[in-house]
């Protein structure tokens, strides 16, 4: 089963009128907007997870990142003590604020908190089925804090189903959305093809603490594998950093598989970039140096709001927007 329209990019078109360099005299009446992309997820008062590390890398790659909050957590960076679900109601009314004057040009999603919360995620995800909508599950933390409650895996597959770009679950949330257990890459190419079915999406099951060797697996259809180093550090976050990073790839106008190998390189980056937090486990630290298609934008804010970019010739990616 393969959706090309789901995986290929289609959702994006190609606008070549731009020349090699633009200068704009009002940011009001810019052609070339900065990019806005929205994390919905929980907060995390350490900083190294969740909305708040969302933004950070939207930032990095060059797009204004938003976040709307559908818990509020106590943890630190060893460990997360509890969460508590916000009103699925407040959830919606975040996102009605923000849409009265902002269109995303690509949605991500980590933990819901609640099934109540989860529903109302899927309607603003409903809303918005032209734009890249990267969804990463989560159910427990790494402490093995509970994030929803027990029984909720099928509503979560229900709610879900045909409202994602892509799905990225690590082994144990594989497991639980695939009904299987998951301990080897034959184990993640089978959780991934069923996951895929059931959504009717994309998964790029996460293999980082597989036994033998760090393993990603993407089922869109046909499968690709991401084999690449371990690196022997415990950071906070990570699965936040990959799908973000996958997002902000996506909302380039990417494939799904491009945009998975490049979110996995940079994750990789960031952890061996990233420095000691508080007692627990190590953080990702910002800026660090790495090239993005965005990057290559130079823009500058001068005196009287002018907005200056220097772009290079060729064909720049139209993005489309949420409605």
């Amino acid at each position: 089963m393969y959706w090309p329209f789901l995986f290929s990019g289609a959702f994006f078109s190609s606008d070549a009128s731009r020349g090699p360099g633009i200068v704009v005299k009002s940011r009001a009446k810019a052609d070339f907007m900065p990019t806005d992309l929205l994390s919905i997820a929980g907060y995390d008062p350490s900083g190294g997870a969740g909305v708040h590390l969302d933004i950070r890398v939207f930032e990095h790659l060059g797009f204004r990142g938003y976040g709307i909050l559908t818990s509020v957590t106590a943890q630190n960076s060893a460990k997360v003590d509890r969460a508590f679900p916000l009103p699925a109601r407040l959830v919606g009314q975040q996102y009605e604020a923000l849409i009265c004057e902002t269109r995303f040009a690509g949605i991500k999603v980590g933990m819901a908190g609640s099934l109540e919360n989860l529903a109302a995620v899927a309607r603003i995800l409903g809303r918005n089925p032209s734009i890249p909508r990267v969804v990463d599950p989560v159910f427990r933390s790494s402490s093995g804090t509970r994030l929803l409650e027990a029984g909720a895996i099928p509503r979560f597959l229900k709610l879900l189903k045909g409202n994602a770009t892509l799905i990225t679950p690590n082994l144990d949330e594989a497991s639980a959305l695939a009904g299987l257990p998951v301990r080897t890459v034959e184990g993640m190419k089978e959780a991934a093809r069923m996951i895929c079915e059931k959504i009717l999406s994309p998964c790029l099951v996460k293999g980082g603490h597989l036994e033998g060797g760090a393993v990603d697996v993407l089922y869109d259809g046909g499968f690709r594998v991401f084999r690449h180093a371990r690196i022997e550090r415990s950071v906070h976050g990570t699965g936040c950093f990959l799908s973000a990073a996958i997002l902000g790839h996506l909302a380039e106008g990417r494939g799904i598989e491009e945009a998975c190998r490049r979110g996995i390189a940079l994750t990789a980056l960031g952890i061996r970039k990233a420095v000691p937090a508080g007692k627990g486990r190590m953080a990702f630290s910002f800026p660090f140096k790495t090239i993005s298609p965005r990057r290559r934008t130079v823009s500058k804010i001068g005196p009287g709001g002018i907005l200056t970019a220097s772009l290079k010739p060729g064909p720049v990616p139209r993005r489309r927007t949420s409605e």
